[in-house]
């Protein structure tokens, strides 16, 4: 049973951007040389890469940085999204609290925010999930998971037609659980394919020490957890419902047989 989605596309990028986000500035002969590459590849993928661009910059110097810190605590994450802190920070936030600093947070990134089709009921509905998560966490795996960073709305553009947007994400010490929310109590293909199709990209965003986890989340549902295969891909989608979201993060990180 294929479980863990991985993805052999833009390697090349996800190395170069590793190189820059965990260094203090380099120029493209010296990401070159760390990465034994010629120099004119590096070059290509610098300037012709959409996400390294939205990902990176370049000093008067031409030396190259980062814009999210590819080490905890994230920096930078906070600039892609409507949400970012730690669980503990999260936790202590009142519902109004977190709701007004989302918002204020999407119209920052540029995420619309209109309210018509019920999108702050959709964001509560979320909330309300990612709460019973960490409560769930803290019976089975201590307060270490408080430690952990998670951030709502995550967007990046990827190309004209390709867009990033991630509903939420968990940041453990090595992995990336990418969680795709909708208020909905049945499968449909096109959502498991949505929640396992930003990976690759999430890849390049965290770099080579994180593994990410996608998984659906089905808000209408009660008391579900299953897998459903993607597509023709191979891989299963742990899906399951707000109630039993702990269980994606017990298949990978196994809190129910440490007890």
């Amino acid at each position: 049973m294929k479980t863990a989605y991985t993805h052999d596309a833009d390697q090349l990028e996800r190395k170069v951007c590793a190189v820059i986000c965990q260094s203090d500035g380099l120029k493209a002969r010296d990401i070159a040389s760390r990465l034994k590459l010629d120099r004119s590849a590096v070059n290509h993928v610098l300037y012709a890469s959409p996400l390294l661009k939205e990902l990176c910059w370049q000093d008067g110097d031409y030396r190259w940085h980062g814009i999210i810190r590819q080490e905890r605590p994230h920096a930078g994450l906070f600039e892609f999204c409507g949400y970012y802190g730690s669980a503990a920070e999260f936790m202590d936030l009142t519902e109004n609290e977190w709701l007004d600093r989302l918002i204020e947070g999407c119209q920052r990134i540029g995420r619309s925010v209109s309210d018509a089709r019920g999108l702050y009921h959709s964001f509560r509905d979320c909330r309300a999930c990612m709460v019973r998560l960490f409560e769930d966490l803290l019976d089975m795996a201590g307060d270490r998971c408080l430690k952990w960073e998670i951030a709502f709305e995550f967007r990046l553009k990827r190309a004209r037609r390709v867009r990033i947007y991630a509903d939420v994400l968990v940041i453990t010490e090595d992995r990336v659980f990418s969680l795709e929310f909708k208020m909905k109590d049945v499968i449909e293909p096109e959502d498991a394919a949505q929640a396992a199709k930003y990976c690759p990209y999430l890849e390049i965003v965290f770099g080579p020490e994180y593994e990410v986890l996608p998984a659906l989340v089905l808000t209408g549902a009660r008391e579900f957890f299953d897998f459903t295969s993607v597509g023709k891909t191979g891989f299963l989608l742990p899906v399951c419902s707000g109630d039993m979201l702990f269980n994606v993060f017990d298949e990978y990180l196994g809190f129910l047989n440490e007890t």
